[in-house]
């Protein structure tokens, strides 16, 4: 048996570019949520820790715990390639950029064989998601949304709160944007000072938490790291990981990001504690100042 197979609907607005935010078309092109399947093919070979962390079974039905949904701005579509894909729920014109594509709510999953087929979808759309075929430029975004099982917005926030710090570390040089830099400690309406229905670091939305923080995409192969950077977020806030652990099992994922370059991995990883300092207690270190004051 070959598990579960993800395919296109047939739905013909999903392949061609509407109007922002097109309320006429909201129940037509809603994302579907690919987070379940009936196939236990398709998490076989998972550690039982994954399993008890990560997925959730009921009857025949098995569901991932995590999901995660990404925006992929730009300025142009590369041409022919506009049509219905797996990976996505709609195209948009966008305003700030020019183009969205928003993928359906896809299922954030340890390491097996249900990511690889995550992982094929984003592969199959590479000439909406490479810079190759489809450019982008520093006024697009990559905004990532998650969700945990059982979690509100707010309570999504509050436990990857703490561990967010590698995120602020990747993506420093956008925390000036406008469009981003409110509530930059990500706290409680309460608590905060520097609050925006919209333009927060992240955003709560109903039971999901939208980073708004992250960069554009520019290829399929920093789409899967990206993917694999917020499952290990996910999964360490939900199982209790420690934050030095955390950025242990992270070091090889930031490394690929980086092609390579170890020396710029470190400083990454060094930077996402200051940032974690930061975060928990508003301590300002001189290192991360310069990101925090533009």
């Amino acid at each position: 048996m070959s598990g579960i197979i993800y395919t296109t609907t047939g739905t013909r607005e999903r392949g061609s570019v509407q109007s922002y935010h097109d309320r006429s078309l909201i129940n037509t092109l809603a994302p579907l949520f690919l987070n379940k399947t009936k196939h236990a093919v398709d998490v076989a070979g998972l550690k039982k820790a994954e399993q008890r962390t990560a997925i959730k079974f009921e009857g025949q039905d098995i569901e991932a715990k995590f999901t995660i949904g990404f925006e992929v701005e730009k300025n142009q579509l590369h041409r022919g390639a506009v049509r219905e894909y797996e990976l996505f729920c709609k195209f948009e014109r966008d305003g700030s950029c020019g183009y969205e594509a928003v993928t359906h709510i896809l299922p954030l999953l340890p390491s097996g064989a249900w990511r690889t087929k995550v992982y094929d979808m984003m592969h199959k759309a590479e000439k909406i998601i490479d810079d190759r075929y489809s450019p982008s430029d520093r006024r697009c975004g990559g905004h990532i949304t998650i969700a945990i099982d059982g979690l509100s917005g707010d309570q999504v926030r509050e436990a990857v709160r703490k561990n967010s710090g590698i995120i602020y570390a990747l993506f420093k040089k956008r925390l000036s944007n406008h469009y981003c830099s409110y509530n930059n400690r990500m706290q409680s309406y309460n608590e905060c000072l520097n609050w925006h229905t919209k333009y927060q670091l992240a955003l709560v939305k109903g039971g999901c938490l939208e980073f708004r923080l992250p960069s554009r995409f520019e290829s399929v192969k920093q789409m899967m790291r990206r993917y694999e950077l917020f499952y290990e977020v996910v999964n360490a806030s939900v199982s209790g990981t420690s934050h030095e652990a955390l950025l242990k099992k992270l070091k090889p994922v930031i490394v690929s990001m980086y092609n390579g370059d170890t020396d710029k991995a470190e400083e990454v990883l060094r930077l996402a504690k200051l940032f974690r300092t930061y975060i928990l207690k508003g301590e300002v270190h001189q290192d991360i100042a310069p990101y925090l004051s533009r």
